[in-house]
C-alpha cells in the first residue's frame, strides 16, 4: 500500500470515530449548491470552507474567497475543530459551508461539527469535481483562486 492510501484511511476512521463517539443529531442538515455557496460569499453570508488535502489545492486550485482547512489535521477532529472555532471566533452560530472533492468528506464533517454544537454547517455536496449532487465547482466554471 502507498503512502497516500494509508493517510486517506488513517483519517477516514480517525472521523468514523469521532462520529461514533458523538451523540446522533437531528437529520436536519443543510446543503447548497456550488453557486448559491459562491453567492452567499459573495454576500458576505457565510464563510465557505475547503476541507481538502495539500495536494488536492495543487491539483485543481480553490474556489475563489474559501479558507483551506485540510480536515487531514495533525491533531485529528478536535484539532480540526479547534482551528475552525478560530476561524469563526468562537460562534458556533456562523454559518459555514463545506466544500471537498465530491461531497463524501463534507457529508462526515457536517455530522460531526453539528455533533459538537455547530448550527449552521452547510454541505456544498456537489463539490469541486462533481457528484450526483451536481456537476461541481470546476464544471460549473466557477472562479478560482
Amino acid at each position: 500500500m502507498n503512502g497516500r492510501f494509508l493517510t486517506t484511511r488513517r483519517t477516514a476512521l480517525t472521523w468514523i470515530a469521532a462520529l461514533t463517539l458523538t451523540p446522533a443529531v437531528a437529520a436536519t442538515s443543510l446543503e447548497m449548491s456550488a453557486p448559491d455557496a459562491l453567492a452567499q460569499l459573495k454576500a458576505g453570508k457565510l464563510i465557505l470552507v475547503d476541507i481538502r488535502t495539500p495536494q488536492e489545492w495543487q491539483q485543481t486550485g480553490v474556489a475563489q474567497g474559501a479558507v483551506r482547512l485540510d480536515m487531514q489535521h495533525p491533531k485529528g477532529a478536535p484539532g480540526f475543530t479547534d482551528d475552525l472555532l478560530k476561524l469563526t471566533k468562537g460562534d458556533k452560530n456562523a454559518p459555514i459551508a463545506l466544500i471537498c472533492r465530491t461531497g463524501n468528506r463534507t457529508t462526515q464533517v457536517q455530522r460531526y461539527l453539528e455533533s459538537q454544537g455547530f448550527k449552521q454547517v452547510i454541505n456544498v455536496r456537489e463539490g469541486m469535481a462533481g457528484s450526483a449532487a451536481g456537476p461541481g465547482w470546476l464544471r460549473r466554471g466557477l472562479p478560482l483562486q
